[in-house]
């Protein structure tokens, strides 16, 4: 029987796609934002990618997504883009690019906790919940907030949207499992990428990024990030991670969550000469430990109700 697999280059582009690519982008967020009012930024950004991709998407004879399909496109699209994307764009005005990493690095805590609270979701086990507090008193430690003099002390206001934007994320996780008759991964991505742009657009203008709006002010780098942000992030990115949902197990295509945060912090460090010092080395040590336990935790429980 002829084997049917992917050649090993198509594996290696994809995962090499999803570790840079997306380790890159909070760089990239982070110079778009320097001239680019944050929700507005996000808002063009997704309604681009959107467009390019459900665009291709139809020529190749995909088929248009149900009203139910569209409705589940914008609950999604509220939590991750709005909520886990948008958010982000507005902290990294104030706080670093490698530090928002590691603290986003942290999602796995709280998809345990968006989890937990679901109806008929599972309860963490000792280990899971241990690794949760070990991972939460690794942010604590990076955000250091009894240290609110130190000259690079994080903004609390920063890091506290982020967390949320962490919360947001995992909500919108937890409910894209859930989902019946989902549509196909690409046009439910493409679906999805226009609903989050009409909600960062209602953001963008509550929050007066539409007035803000300035196009003779925005730099050259900034428009170079986000060109970047649309094709490489949205549209590399994510079809890679799609790619790799179907041809790979998720607990190696979930592997990107441990290393996004140390591209992210070498990044910032040798582009944009972001500080790391021994509370961030030591933080981001804490962190990646608890995700690996609690991806570990999940794997074994996975195996464990296959085997009942």
């Amino acid at each position: 029987m002829p084997d049917t697999r992917p050649p090993l280059r198509a594996y290696v582009l994809a995962f090499t796609t999803i570790y840079l690519v997306w380790g890159s982008t909070y760089l990239a967020i982070r110079v778009s934002v320097e001239s680019m009012p944050p929700f507005a930024m996000a808002a063009l950004r997704f309604a681009i990618a959107g467009v390019m991709l459900m665009t291709l998407l139809k020529l190749r004879g995909a088929v248009w997504p149900t009203g139910r399909q569209w409705r589940d496109a914008f609950i999604s699209g509220f939590f991750l883009l709005l909520g886990g994307n948008g958010l982000v764009s507005w902290a990294e005005q104030s706080v670093p690019s490698g530090i928002t990493a590691l603290i986003i690095g942290a999602s796995p805590l709280f998809i345990v906790l968006a989890d937990w609270a679901w109806p008929g979701g599972r309860r963490p086990g000792a280990v899971t919940l241990a690794a949760m507090l070990l991972g939460f008193a690794g942010v604590a430690w990076l955000a250091a907030p009894w240290e609110h003099a130190a000259p690079d002390h994080l903004n609390p206001a920063g890091v506290a949207v982020i967390l949320l934007s962490c919360l947001s994320w995992s909500i919108g996780a937890i409910f894209g499992r859930n989902v019946r008759a989902p549509a196909p991964p690409f046009v439910a991505a493409a679906a999805q990428m226009l609903a989050g742009s009409v909600w960062l657009a209602l953001a963008a203008w509550a929050h007066g990024d539409l007035a803000a709006w300035n196009s003779t002010m925005i730099t050259n780098r900034s428009w170079l990030a986000f060109a970047y942000l649309v094709i490489a992030g949205c549209l590399g990115g994510y079809t890679a991670f799609v790619w790799l949902l179907k041809h790979s197990t998720p607990a190696r295509t979930a592997t990107y969550a441990y290393v996004n945060p140390v591209v992210a912090v070498f990044l910032g460090w040798l582009l944009l000469a972001e500080p790391v010092n021994a509370r961030t080395l030591s933080a981001s040590v804490i962190i990646l430990t608890a995700v690996v336990i609690i991806s570990t935790q999940g794997k074994r429980g996975a195996k464990k109700s296959a085997a009942t």
